[in-house]
Protein backbone atom coordinates (compact mmCIF):
# COMPACT_ATOMS: atom_id res chain seq x y z
CA UNK A 1 0.00 0.00 0.00
CA UNK A 2 2.83 2.46 0.81
CA UNK A 3 4.47 1.36 -2.59
CA UNK A 4 1.13 2.02 -4.20
CA UNK A 5 0.68 5.41 -2.65
CA UNK A 6 4.02 6.32 -3.24
CA UNK A 7 3.78 5.51 -6.96
CA UNK A 8 0.58 7.78 -6.72
CA UNK A 9 2.14 11.09 -5.34
CA UNK A 10 5.51 10.96 -6.83
CA UNK A 11 3.38 10.28 -10.44
CA UNK A 12 0.60 13.15 -9.69
CA UNK A 13 4.14 15.40 -9.19
CA UNK A 14 5.67 14.43 -11.37
CA UNK A 15 2.28 15.32 -14.03
CA UNK A 16 2.25 18.51 -12.00
CA UNK A 17 5.40 20.01 -12.66
CA UNK A 18 6.84 18.34 -15.93
CA UNK A 19 3.23 20.33 -17.44
CA UNK A 20 5.92 23.02 -18.71
CA UNK A 21 8.36 20.70 -20.17
CA UNK A 22 5.85 18.16 -21.55
CA UNK A 23 4.06 21.33 -23.27
CA UNK A 24 7.31 22.72 -24.91
CA UNK A 25 8.27 19.38 -26.14
CA UNK A 26 4.54 20.27 -27.75
CA UNK A 27 5.31 23.71 -28.63
CA UNK A 28 9.13 23.42 -30.24
CA UNK A 29 10.27 20.81 -33.12
CA UNK A 30 12.40 18.40 -31.86
CA UNK A 31 15.11 20.48 -33.54
CA UNK A 32 14.51 23.16 -31.17
CA UNK A 33 15.78 20.94 -28.62
CA UNK A 34 19.26 21.80 -27.90
CA UNK A 35 20.47 18.97 -25.64
CA UNK A 36 18.48 15.29 -25.45
CA UNK A 37 17.73 14.40 -22.01
CA UNK A 38 20.15 11.46 -21.12
CA UNK A 39 23.42 14.45 -22.09
CA UNK A 40 22.19 16.85 -19.18
CA UNK A 41 23.70 16.78 -15.82
CA UNK A 42 22.63 18.92 -12.83
CA UNK A 43 24.99 19.31 -9.59
CA UNK A 44 23.65 19.83 -6.16
CA UNK A 45 25.76 21.54 -3.23
CA UNK A 46 24.09 22.29 -0.14
CA UNK A 47 24.95 22.64 3.21
CA UNK A 48 22.68 19.99 4.51
CA UNK A 49 24.36 17.82 7.04
CA UNK A 50 24.26 13.77 6.65
CA UNK A 51 22.28 12.84 9.84
CA UNK A 52 20.19 15.85 8.76
CA UNK A 53 16.11 14.50 8.20
CA UNK A 54 15.30 17.66 6.07
CA UNK A 55 17.84 16.95 3.13
CA UNK A 56 17.20 13.57 2.60
CA UNK A 57 13.82 14.44 1.63
CA UNK A 58 15.51 17.14 -0.76
CA UNK A 59 17.74 14.05 -2.56
CA UNK A 60 14.43 12.02 -2.56
CA UNK A 61 12.86 15.05 -4.89
CA UNK A 62 15.96 15.17 -6.85
CA UNK A 63 16.38 11.78 -7.06
CA UNK A 64 12.26 11.73 -8.84
CA UNK A 65 13.33 14.31 -11.08
CA UNK A 66 15.60 12.24 -12.42
CA UNK A 67 13.94 8.95 -12.88
CA UNK A 68 11.26 10.77 -14.40
CA UNK A 69 13.32 12.93 -17.03
CA UNK A 70 16.64 10.77 -17.35
CA UNK A 71 18.42 13.51 -16.99
CA UNK A 72 22.09 12.68 -14.46
CA UNK A 73 21.81 14.51 -10.93
CA UNK A 74 25.11 14.15 -8.43
CA UNK A 75 24.30 15.27 -5.10
CA UNK A 76 26.90 16.92 -2.97
CA UNK A 77 27.50 18.16 0.51
CA UNK A 78 29.77 18.52 3.81
CA UNK A 79 29.15 15.31 6.49
CA UNK A 80 28.93 18.57 8.76
CA UNK A 81 27.56 21.94 8.91
CA UNK A 82 31.52 23.49 7.29
CA UNK A 83 30.55 26.49 4.11
CA UNK A 84 34.74 26.13 3.53
CA UNK A 85 34.42 22.78 2.66
CA UNK A 86 30.81 23.96 0.76
CA UNK A 87 32.62 26.64 -1.13
CA UNK A 88 35.33 23.89 -1.98
CA UNK A 89 32.62 21.78 -3.63
CA UNK A 90 30.88 24.10 -5.70
CA UNK A 91 34.38 25.13 -7.11
CA UNK A 92 34.89 21.35 -7.89
CA UNK A 93 31.37 21.52 -9.16
CA UNK A 94 31.97 23.88 -11.75
CA UNK A 95 35.26 22.79 -12.84
CA UNK A 96 32.80 19.87 -14.00
CA UNK A 97 30.88 22.11 -16.12
CA UNK A 98 27.44 20.75 -15.43
CA UNK A 99 24.04 21.70 -17.11
CA UNK A 100 23.23 23.95 -14.34
CA UNK A 101 24.10 24.09 -10.37
CA UNK A 102 21.82 23.91 -7.44
CA UNK A 103 23.05 25.46 -4.38
CA UNK A 104 22.03 26.33 -1.02
CA UNK A 105 23.74 30.16 0.67
CA UNK A 106 23.73 29.74 4.64
CA UNK A 107 26.07 32.00 4.49
CA UNK A 108 27.07 34.61 1.90
CA UNK A 109 30.30 35.65 2.79
CA UNK A 110 31.74 32.46 2.81
CA UNK A 111 30.25 31.55 -0.78
CA UNK A 112 30.05 34.59 -2.43
CA UNK A 113 33.55 33.95 -4.60
CA UNK A 114 32.78 30.00 -5.70
CA UNK A 115 28.88 30.68 -6.55
CA UNK A 116 29.62 33.85 -8.35
CA UNK A 117 32.39 32.04 -10.39
CA UNK A 118 30.11 29.34 -11.30
CA UNK A 119 28.04 31.64 -12.99
CA UNK A 120 30.82 33.63 -14.53
CA UNK A 121 31.64 30.49 -16.43
CA UNK A 122 28.19 30.68 -17.54
CA UNK A 123 26.56 27.96 -15.54
CA UNK A 124 23.05 27.92 -14.90
CA UNK A 125 22.79 28.51 -10.86
CA UNK A 126 19.53 27.65 -8.90
CA UNK A 127 19.24 28.65 -5.59
CA UNK A 128 17.21 26.47 -2.89
CA UNK A 129 16.29 26.73 1.15
CA UNK A 130 18.42 29.66 1.79
CA UNK A 131 19.74 32.52 -0.32
CA UNK A 132 16.86 33.94 -2.04
CA UNK A 133 18.52 37.00 -0.87
CA UNK A 134 21.39 36.79 -2.74
CA UNK A 135 19.76 35.43 -6.61
CA UNK A 136 19.17 39.43 -7.68
CA UNK A 137 22.38 41.35 -6.20
CA UNK A 138 24.75 38.34 -7.32
CA UNK A 139 23.29 37.47 -10.97
CA UNK A 140 21.67 34.48 -10.26
CA UNK A 141 18.87 32.61 -12.34
CA UNK A 142 16.51 31.65 -10.02
CA UNK A 143 15.25 30.63 -6.11
CA UNK A 144 12.82 27.72 -5.60
CA UNK A 145 11.94 27.19 -1.97
CA UNK A 146 9.82 28.73 1.10
CA UNK A 147 8.91 32.09 2.42
CA UNK A 148 11.08 34.58 3.81
CA UNK A 149 13.11 32.92 6.89
CA UNK A 150 12.00 36.22 8.92
CA UNK A 151 8.63 36.03 8.31
CA UNK A 152 8.34 32.45 9.02
CA UNK A 153 9.54 32.69 12.50
CA UNK A 154 7.32 35.80 12.70
CA UNK A 155 4.64 33.75 12.31
CA UNK A 156 5.79 31.37 14.84
CA UNK A 157 6.21 33.89 17.41
CA UNK A 158 2.43 35.07 17.16
CA UNK A 159 1.14 31.36 17.06
CA UNK A 160 3.09 30.76 20.44
CA UNK A 161 1.83 34.30 21.50
CA UNK A 162 -1.76 33.26 20.91
CA UNK A 163 -1.00 29.94 22.22
CA UNK A 164 -0.42 31.92 25.87
CA UNK A 165 3.15 31.91 25.65
CA UNK A 166 5.17 34.52 27.41
CA UNK A 167 8.92 33.19 27.20
CA UNK A 168 10.26 30.91 24.79
CA UNK A 169 13.72 29.40 23.23
CA UNK A 170 14.48 28.69 20.31
CA UNK A 171 16.49 25.99 19.73
CA UNK A 172 19.27 26.22 16.97
CA UNK A 173 20.90 23.31 15.83
CA UNK A 174 22.71 25.04 12.86
CA UNK A 175 24.89 27.98 14.66
CA UNK A 176 26.27 30.12 11.55
CA UNK A 177 23.25 29.59 9.19
CA UNK A 178 22.02 33.32 8.79
CA UNK A 179 18.67 31.22 8.20
CA UNK A 180 18.62 29.92 11.08
CA UNK A 181 19.36 33.26 12.67
CA UNK A 182 16.70 35.07 10.65
CA UNK A 183 13.66 32.39 12.32
CA UNK A 184 15.15 32.59 15.54
CA UNK A 185 15.00 36.67 14.87
CA UNK A 186 11.13 36.34 13.85
CA UNK A 187 10.36 34.61 16.86
CA UNK A 188 11.45 37.02 18.77
CA UNK A 189 9.74 39.70 17.46
CA UNK A 190 6.47 37.67 16.36
CA UNK A 191 6.61 36.66 20.24
CA UNK A 192 7.32 40.49 21.46
CA UNK A 193 3.75 41.70 20.00
CA UNK A 194 1.95 39.92 22.96
CA UNK A 195 4.55 40.86 25.08
CA UNK A 196 6.69 37.67 25.14
CA UNK A 197 10.39 37.18 25.07
CA UNK A 198 13.15 34.93 23.43
CA UNK A 199 16.33 33.54 24.02
CA UNK A 200 18.15 31.02 21.08
CA UNK A 201 20.35 27.77 22.84
CA UNK A 202 22.78 26.68 20.58
CA UNK A 203 22.72 22.74 19.68
CA UNK A 204 24.60 20.55 17.82
CA UNK A 205 22.87 17.75 16.08
CA UNK A 206 24.29 15.04 18.59
CA UNK A 207 20.98 14.36 20.84
CA UNK A 208 23.14 13.34 23.69
CA UNK A 209 25.05 16.98 23.83
CA UNK A 210 21.46 18.39 22.26
CA UNK A 211 19.36 17.38 25.18
CA UNK A 212 22.16 17.83 27.85
CA UNK A 213 22.17 21.53 26.91
CA UNK A 214 18.44 22.03 26.72
CA UNK A 215 17.99 20.49 30.01
CA UNK A 216 20.29 22.38 31.31
CA UNK A 217 18.90 25.56 30.41
CA UNK A 218 15.38 24.61 31.34
CA UNK A 219 16.90 23.89 35.18
CA UNK A 220 18.10 27.82 35.19
CA UNK A 221 14.83 29.28 33.45
CA UNK A 222 11.89 27.86 34.95
CA UNK A 223 9.70 29.80 33.65
CA UNK A 224 10.12 29.16 30.01
CA UNK A 225 6.87 27.97 28.25
CA UNK A 226 7.18 27.32 24.91
CA UNK A 227 9.82 26.04 22.25
CA UNK A 228 10.56 26.23 18.85
CA UNK A 229 12.82 23.44 17.29
CA UNK A 230 14.51 24.99 13.84
CA UNK A 231 14.48 21.31 12.37
CA UNK A 232 13.21 17.63 12.95
CA UNK A 233 15.80 15.75 13.30
CA UNK A 234 16.35 16.68 17.13
CA UNK A 235 12.88 16.35 17.98
CA UNK A 236 12.16 13.02 18.88
CA UNK A 237 15.50 12.75 21.11
CA UNK A 238 14.03 16.57 22.99
CA UNK A 239 10.48 15.43 23.21
CA UNK A 240 11.64 12.24 25.15
CA UNK A 241 13.74 13.94 27.31
CA UNK A 242 10.71 16.34 28.23
CA UNK A 243 8.69 13.63 28.64
CA UNK A 244 10.95 12.46 31.30
CA UNK A 245 11.69 15.56 33.06
CA UNK A 246 7.77 15.73 33.86
CA UNK A 247 8.30 18.84 31.41
CA UNK A 248 6.63 18.36 28.17
CA UNK A 249 2.71 19.46 29.32
CA UNK A 250 4.53 22.63 30.71
CA UNK A 251 5.49 23.95 27.03
CA UNK A 252 3.77 24.87 24.01
CA UNK A 253 6.48 23.51 21.24
CA UNK A 254 6.38 24.66 17.54
CA UNK A 255 9.34 23.08 15.04
CA UNK A 256 10.00 23.99 11.25
CA UNK A 257 9.96 20.84 8.80
CA UNK A 258 7.86 17.04 9.14
CA UNK A 259 8.78 13.83 10.30
CA UNK A 260 7.31 10.85 11.26
CA UNK A 261 7.99 12.19 15.00
CA UNK A 262 6.99 15.72 14.46
CA UNK A 263 3.53 14.75 13.20
CA UNK A 264 2.57 11.59 15.67
CA UNK A 265 3.66 14.87 18.18
CA UNK A 266 1.16 17.05 16.44
CA UNK A 267 -1.49 14.54 16.59
CA UNK A 268 -0.82 13.38 20.29
CA UNK A 269 -1.19 17.31 21.46
CA UNK A 270 2.88 17.16 22.50
CA UNK A 271 3.33 19.81 19.89
CA UNK A 272 1.05 22.86 18.70
CA UNK A 273 2.11 23.18 14.87
CA UNK A 274 5.06 22.52 12.15
CA UNK A 275 6.20 25.19 9.36
CA UNK A 276 6.98 23.38 6.35
CA UNK A 277 8.70 24.52 3.27
CA UNK A 278 7.76 21.72 1.27
CA UNK A 279 11.16 20.62 0.42
CA UNK A 280 10.38 17.64 -1.43
CA UNK A 281 9.75 20.03 -4.50
CA UNK A 282 13.17 22.34 -3.63
CA UNK A 283 14.98 19.09 -5.39
CA UNK A 284 12.04 17.98 -7.64
CA UNK A 285 11.87 21.34 -9.16
CA UNK A 286 15.35 22.35 -9.83
CA UNK A 287 15.46 19.63 -12.10
CA UNK A 288 13.16 20.06 -13.84
CA UNK A 289 13.51 23.39 -14.27
CA UNK A 290 17.49 23.27 -15.54
CA UNK A 291 16.27 20.14 -17.65
CA UNK A 292 13.93 22.35 -19.46
CA UNK A 293 17.07 25.26 -19.38
CA UNK A 294 19.63 22.93 -21.22
CA UNK A 295 16.88 20.95 -23.32
CA UNK A 296 14.82 24.72 -24.54
CA UNK A 297 16.50 27.35 -23.29
CA UNK A 298 13.87 28.56 -21.10
CA UNK A 299 13.64 29.17 -17.33
CA UNK A 300 11.06 30.95 -15.24
CA UNK A 301 11.74 34.57 -14.45
CA UNK A 302 10.18 35.41 -10.77
CA UNK A 303 10.48 32.82 -7.57
CA UNK A 304 8.98 29.32 -7.24
CA UNK A 305 7.26 29.17 -3.63
CA UNK A 306 7.29 25.69 -2.33
CA UNK A 307 6.04 26.97 1.11
CA UNK A 308 5.42 27.67 3.83
CA UNK A 309 2.68 26.04 4.91
CA UNK A 310 2.08 25.47 8.30
CA UNK A 311 0.95 21.63 9.80
CA UNK A 312 -1.32 21.75 12.76
CA UNK A 313 -3.19 18.71 14.44
CA UNK A 314 -6.15 18.95 12.00
CA UNK A 315 -3.74 18.50 8.83
CA UNK A 316 -1.08 16.13 10.41
CA UNK A 317 -3.04 12.53 10.42
CA UNK A 318 -3.20 13.32 6.63
CA UNK A 319 0.49 13.95 6.03
CA UNK A 320 2.03 11.49 8.31
CA UNK A 321 2.31 8.83 5.89
CA UNK A 322 3.86 11.04 3.26
CA UNK A 323 6.37 11.69 5.46
CA UNK A 324 6.94 7.55 6.34
CA UNK A 325 7.78 7.82 2.35
CA UNK A 326 9.98 10.18 2.61
CA UNK A 327 8.19 13.03 0.43
CA UNK A 328 6.84 15.21 3.41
Amino acid sequence: MKRMLNGAVRGALAAAVLATTVSLAAVFPAAAQVKKPQDVRIVFVTHGQANDNYWTVVKNGMKAASDALGVKVDYRAPETFDVVKMGQMIEAATASHPDGLVVSIPDATALQGPVEAAKAAGIPVVVIDSGEDQVKPWGLDLFVGGGSEYQNGLKSGEILGKAGVKEAVCVNHEVGNVSQDQRCQGLTDGLAKTGGKTEVVAVTLDPTDATRRIEGFMASHPNVDGMMLLGTTLAGPILQMLDERGLSGKLKIGAYDISPEVLDAISNDKMLFTIDSQQYLMGYLPVVLLAGKAMYKTLPTEPVRTGPSIITKAEAGAVKQLADEGIR
